[in-house]
């Protein structure tokens, strides 16, 4: 044994538990020792005056203060100053070695002279039988992997003698090796010292033995997951760079920032976003510490004796890496088969088609759907997303700013027909009853596990008033809203679990904030008190995920925020976006009793009965709102209350949307549509209802009867909606595939460098002016920017005088300014006389408009069209030139990069699909209720009649129960210590 051991202790309080307790553990261990240590030195590192006492009272040879900020390595270096003794034993406050454990230890070190240092086998304080670390190793590409991290101590390790290297904590070195060495490698930041310590004494000739025997417990919790792998990658990249051919060191150099990008990318394909940080921090501080690299290089290259080659046979392989990463995938299984086919959701979706095709059989036939707030779409890829980038809007005389993020929800929607854009619109009104109810469907999913409930759902969310209404009256915000809003529910119930989950949610929620504005603030209360209850439930375990949920969203609108802030209208923000569409159901008490019931415009039944709306409205929606506000009384109490708050956060905003007026449509004032907040509503509701029938006994069959009657009576509902395209009342009609005339169709498609200037007389014999440029006045091309605004901008009293000169004076030259600013026709269009009263004051100025714009001998009359009178400007035109500020490149780039990121968190990986397996698919259920439930599940059931089993009842739940398994772990870390071999 050697003849005298010097022990060199280390405290850094920078762990949960005191430093104080730590020390007196550590000092307590130290005094027990079968073989006692021959000195003590003891380095603190910002000490409190309590563990400056411990420390005092140890009787160790020398006490060193040094500052908080010392590494361990440094304060390592500051003790080897006081060296004295044959070994080192290198210990850290944290650490409880056994009593035996030096003796075991300097045993180990005397089997060979050619030992550098023997290592013990390091296991957990509160669990001894857990191994911390027993030994450490590399790939060829450098990846640090742990041989026994994590792995429960059966003795299986205990044979191993030779490895490549160990963690520091706890071994016992030769002090000449120590001193030849130089310690520790300062440039390693905290993270694989042990390892490059055991690497550089075997290139010297040494080796380095493992002491299983010895066993010394860790205490501490170690630094955040975020430092942790800062400062591993940091020591990789250190190590790379240290060890590699002097040939290749300035490639590796070059390479440092570009692997970062590419690391970055799997961190976030890997579900491990904060990562990223840690990815770039690390790459910087190797890129400037060529001093460091240089000095680990020199010491490597002295009385070097053993080639890298010898070194190889202790390296994990490749194999071995899989084998051990396939360990690492979590087994096991915490919920049943979704059961979608067989549980009748594939019917109940078929059903909605069927209903869907036979109620908008004519649209079959429509190439272009219009009417209410629809409009063709671009004819081309990149006319739609023309529409979507930051820059020259396609309406107005000189409109500029960011697009509003619907027109790329409109530009990704007309991308799945690119032949024909238009006709995605006419494809989505067909398929919106089945998509509808397969959303709700899946919602139900969250909620329940019984057939019948998820059947409910499905129906009652196809058959929503705000769906049915949006589909009749030609509102594509509020159909998309519809559609996006139960996927966001599905997946945000359990974006705390998962970061696939996460992803999802905050490109839906991109989608719904995008499609109806109004709704944000509704969403931002659920948002937030998704936020507190992840924090006191789940000790905020996963709270990255939820806060993440409004991240894509808040960059996204990061441009239109600025451009309202700048312009002082903050309240424009909630403008609903697309074709402005005024809403003429008024603010009286009957109208806010119908949005209490769900219906954002009356429900049809007085034109086709007679009777008023609250008759029959009460009697068909009363089943669903009973059962609803019996779920947090009768079902899980935390989830009932969080859909009780969502349900009055959507009607709340549906109240208030009525009287809130920020946008115009020419002399028309149009208040916010409640159609999105009310599906909002409407879907806490449903989701409610189903809560309370699932917690009803299955004998008697009230279950099954009530939910037969909540589907029965929504159909019932729905019979004016769905038969109003029938009949002909629905405001959907046939278009065209553009709203100016063909001619300039066909001349416009080349892109937005002219406009035509389009008339409109008015009732009260005034004349609206809007200037469109390209092709169309697209559905994609509407903006915000123009509809919604405090007041007129220089741009419309352009316009206004232009109108009134061509009007009045025949001989001016107003043609030759509308040809210079890139306008290269003049449309009259038809008269919006509105009632008969405005027929003589609208036809009188229509007739004057088309006398002058005949008088002038700069316009060629290109003839009558449907669209109304059009005439060609003969002067020359100066095509519009689009913005060259980089603006559009650079906000494109933003909100894109936010939404891939988003993507690739959303792409699930194997890992992350096994521990979702592992979870209930069910939300707040109880801690031991799932497992219960899934025994229930898997043993046989009888089968009914029609061949369906009888489902088993429900354990009794806890109201407050969405703590996660006992046994399911919130992250799961992989044994090695590096997401991949860059």
């Amino acid at each position: 044994m050697p003849a005298r051991v010097h022990a060199l202790l280390v405290v850094r309080p920078d762990g949960r538990v005191a430093a104080d307790i730590h020390l007196e553990r550590t000092l307590t261990a130290l005094r027990a020792q079968s073989r006692p240590v021959d000195a003590l030195t003891i380095v603190l590192c910002d000490a409190d005056a309590s563990v400056q006492a411990v420390a005092a009272a140890s009787h160790a040879e020398a006490v060193i203060s040094a500052d908080r900020r010392t590494s361990f390595a440094d304060a390592l270096t500051l003790g080897s100053h006081r060296l004295d003794g044959d070994a080192v034993w290198v210990l850290s406050h944290d650490t409880i070695p056994d009593p035996d454990a030096l003796a075991r230890l300097a045993g180990a070190l005397e089997t060979a002279p050619s030992v550098a240092f023997a290592a013990p086998k390091l296991v957990r304080a509160d669990e001894k039988d857990r191994i911390v670390s027993l030994g450490v190793s590399v790939t060829r590409y450098g990846r640090t992997v742990g041989l026994a991290d994590g792995e429960h101590d059966q003795g299986q390790h205990d044979a191993g003698e030779d490895v490549l290297g160990t963690d520091v904590r706890g071994i016992l070195v030769r002090a000449d090796a120590w001193r030849r060495l130089g310690g520790i490698d300062r440039a390693l930041a905290g993270a694989d010292e042990g390892l490059d310590l055991g690497i550089r004494a075997r290139l010297r000739g040494g080796r380095v033995a493992l002491a299983p025997t010895a066993i010394v417990a860790i205490a501490g919790s170690g630094p955040s997951p975020v430092r942790a792998a800062c400062a591993e990658r940091t020591a990789q990249l250190h190590r790379r760079l240290s060890y590699a051919p002097a040939a290749v060191v300035p490639l590796h150099w070059l390479s440092l920032l570009p692997l970062a990008v590419l690391r970055s990318l799997g961190a976030i394909l890997g579900k491990r976003p904060a990562r990223t940080l840690s990815e770039w921090g690390a790459a910087v501080t190797a890129a400037v510490r060529p001093g460091a690299v240089a000095r680990t290089r020199r010491g490597i290259r002295q009385e070097r004796a053993a080639s890298w080659a010898q070194l190889a046979p202790l390296r994990v392989t490749g194999t071995e890496l899989r084998h051990r990463l396939d360990d690492d995938v979590p087994a096991g299984t915490g919920r049943g088969d979704l059961h979608f086919f067989s549980g009748g959701g594939a019917w109940v979706v078929l059903a909605a088609l069927v209903v869907s095709v036979i109620a908008f059989l004519s649209l079959l036939a429509w190439p272009v759907l219009g009417g209410g707030a629809l409009a063709p779409m671009r004819a081309t890829l990149g006319g739609l997303w023309a529409d979507a980038s930051y820059g020259l809007r396609p309406l107005g005389w000189d409109s500029s700013g960011p697009a509003d993020p619907w027109s790329a929800v409109i530009a990704l929607l007309g991308s799945l027909w690119p032949a024909a854009p238009s006709r995605t619109i006419v494809v989505l009104w067909v398929l919106a009853l089945p998509l509808a109810a397969l959303g709700g469907w899946f919602a139900a999913t969250r909620f329940t596990d019984r057939a019948l409930l998820r059947a409910v759902a499905a129906v009652a969310w196809a058959l929503a008033p705000s769906l049915l209404d949006a589909l009749i009256s030609g509102r594509p915000t509020v159909v998309i809203a519809h559609l996006l809003l139960p996927w966001l529910v599905w997946t945000g119930a359990v974006a705390q679990r998962s970061w696939s989950a996460a992803g999802v949610a905050s490109i839906v929620a991109v989608g719904v904030v995008a499609c109806a504005p109004s709704v944000g603030p509704a969403l931002a209360i659920v948002w937030i008190i998704g936020i507190v209850l992840t924090a006191a439930l789940r000790r905020g375990q996963g709270i990255a995920r939820i806060i993440w949920l409004a991240v894509p969203t808040a960059v996204v609108f990061a441009p239109l925020l600025w451009h309202r802030v700048r312009t002082g209208d903050l309240w424009s923000l909630l403008a609903d976006p697309g074709v402005p569409l005024a809403d003429s159901g008024g603010t009286d008490l009957g109208r806010r009793l119908a949005l209490g019931l769900g219906f954002p415009g009356g429900d049809g039944w007085a034109a086709l009965s007679g009777l008023p709306v609250s008759t029959w409205s009460l009697l068909l929606v009363a089943p669903l709102f009973v059962l609803a506000l019996a779920a947090p009384v009768i079902g899980r109490t935390l989830p009932a209350v969080v859909l009780a708050i969502a349900a009055l956060a959507g009607l709340g905003t549906a109240l208030a949307a009525i009287g809130i007026a920020v946008a115009s449509d020419a002399q028309q004032i149009v208040t916010l549509w409640p159609g999105a907040a009310l599906s909002l509503y409407w879907l806490a509701v449903v989701c409610a209802a189903v809560l309370a029938l699932d917690a009803l006994p299955a004998r008697p069959p009230l279950r099954t009867v009530l939910g037969t009657l909540v589907m029965v009576a929504l159909a019932v509902s729905a019979v004016p909606a769905l038969t109003a395209p029938l009949r002909g009342t629905a405001a959907i009609t046939e278009s065209t595939s553009s709203t100016l005339p063909a001619y300039v169709e066909a001349e416009g498609r080349g892109g937005l460098s002219t406009a035509t200037f389009v008339l409109t007389p008015t009732p009260d014999g005034a004349v609206v002016t809007d200037v469109v440029w390209g092709e169309t006045a697209s559905l994609g091309g509407q903006t915000t920017l123009r509809s919604a605004r405090l007041s007129a901008d220089p741009g419309d009293e352009l316009t206004a005088r232009y109108a009134a000169q061509l009007i009045a004076d025949p001989e001016g030259p107003v043609v030759g300014d509308l040809a210079a600013h890139g306008v290269a026709y003049v449309l009259l269009g038809g008269a919006d006389v509105g009632t008969d009263a405005g027929v003589d004051a609208a036809t009188g100025m229509s007739r004057q408009a088309e006398t002058s714009l005949d008088q002038r001998d700069d316009l060629e009359i290109v003839g009558d069209t449907a669209k109304g009178k059009l005439w060609r400007i003969t002067a020359d035109v100066t095509a519009r030139s689009a913005d060259d500020d980089g603006a559009a490149w650079r906000v494109g780039l933003l909100q894109a990069g936010i939404v891939i990121v988003a993507l690739l968190l959303a792409l699930p990986t194997r890992r992350s699909l096994a521990e979702a397996r592992r979870r209930p698919r069910i939300v707040g259920l109880p801690r031991r209720a799932p497992r219960a439930r899934m025994r229930a599940a898997s043993s046989v059931a009888p089968a009914t009649a029609t061949g369906a089993p009888v489902e088993p009842e429900h354990v009794a739940s806890d109201p407050l129960g969405p703590e996660p398994l006992a046994s399911d772990p919130v992250e799961s870390a992989p044994t090695d210590r590096e997401g991949d071999e860059s």
